[in-house]
């Protein structure tokens, strides 16, 4: 608990100075519930009201569990943006012993469209620690803007150092790496034709059987479906860096995956930016994390 009030001891109290419940036993209550899969006020207050026992391991709860009213009163009294700076400094301090893949990515939130008003549905760009599950920070996409102003501005919440990024095609900018790299993390960006000549050349690259790298061959599948991912990776990139000054650049990357089902199969072929000389064992797990859980083993990745 003492950890804990630390992160928010820059959140004032908003209620009176009589107020019968601790703010901070009140977050820490809220923050339990919603680890158990609830949402609302009501939620938190059945939840304190069952699991007192559980909770007076950690919490005085001198005046016993409180009510639906209290979360309500809470809530509405607090500074949200101040709220949001303290949560971010527990969730940076929660992550900080964890050194894994954070995913960044954008969607928009299932039914926020307002048809009366007209007003577009909400997108979020997210930072998604893949190996806890977790949500480390969001920005709200300015419905004049893009997911591209949008990643920098959660880049800064982030405590990057020892992470690595991962991003999708329309984050492969030489902003977005600079500041991965000045932050001490590490990148893994997909490249298509959003930068058409350093795409064409790392293609032109990667495709030529005699280039010297490093492969990697898994294999999975069930249900009637054979899946085959190579990762090839390459480091002997001096002429791309020369060419190109691409911020932070290593090695560079190619996923190539084959699928088999009933007899026929498709095949892919993915291109990817690394800041670091990951082996290309190493290079499939970081870049399947980016989609959710893997069944790639880590191979000592660290």
């Amino acid at each position: 608990m003492e950890e804990f009030e630390a992160c928010f001891d820059g959140l004032c109290d908003p209620r009176a100075g009589n107020a019968r419940h601790d703010l901070f036993e009140v977050l820490m209550i809220v923050l339990c519930t919603v680890l158990c899969g609830g949402e609302g006020c009501t939620d938190m207050a059945e939840f304190a009201a069952q699991k007192q026992l559980f909770l007076r391991r950690f919490l005085r709860l001198r005046h016993g569990p409180p009510s639906h009213d209290t979360f309500s009163r809470v809530f509405r009294a607090l500074d949200a943006q101040a709220f949001r700076a303290c949560f971010q400094v527990f969730m940076d301090r929660f992550f900080e012993v964890h050194k894994d893949v954070v995913a960044i990515d954008g969607k928009s939130l299932r039914r926020s469209f307002d048809k009366a008003t007209g007003a577009s549905a909400l997108h979020m760009v997210s930072a998604w620690a893949t190996g806890q599950r977790l949500v480390l920070g969001q920005v709200a996409v300015d419905a004049k803007s893009n997911e591209i102003t949008a990643v920098p501005e959660l880049l800064k919440m982030l405590s990057l150092k020892g992470k690595t990024i991962t991003a999708d095609a329309m984050h492969c900018q030489r902003d977005i790496a600079a500041r991965i790299v000045e932050g001490g993390g590490d990148y893994a960006l997909a490249l298509k034709g959003n930068q058409r000549s350093l795409f064409d050349d790392v293609r032109t690259f990667l495709d030529d059987l005699e280039t010297k790298t490093d492969r990697n061959v898994h294999v999975d599948g069930g249900h009637g479906r054979v899946e085959t991912r190579e990762s090839t990776v390459s480091t002997d990139i001096g002429w791309l860096e020369e060419t190109h000054q691409w911020p932070g650049l290593k090695a560079v990357c190619k996923i190539t995956a084959v699928r088999a089902i009933d007899g026929r199969a498709t095949r892919q072929d993915r291109y990817f930016l690394l800041s670091k000389a990951f082996s290309a064992a190493e290079a499939l797990y970081v870049i399947r994390s980016h989609w959710g859980p893997t069944l790639v083993p880590r191979h000592g990745y660290e």
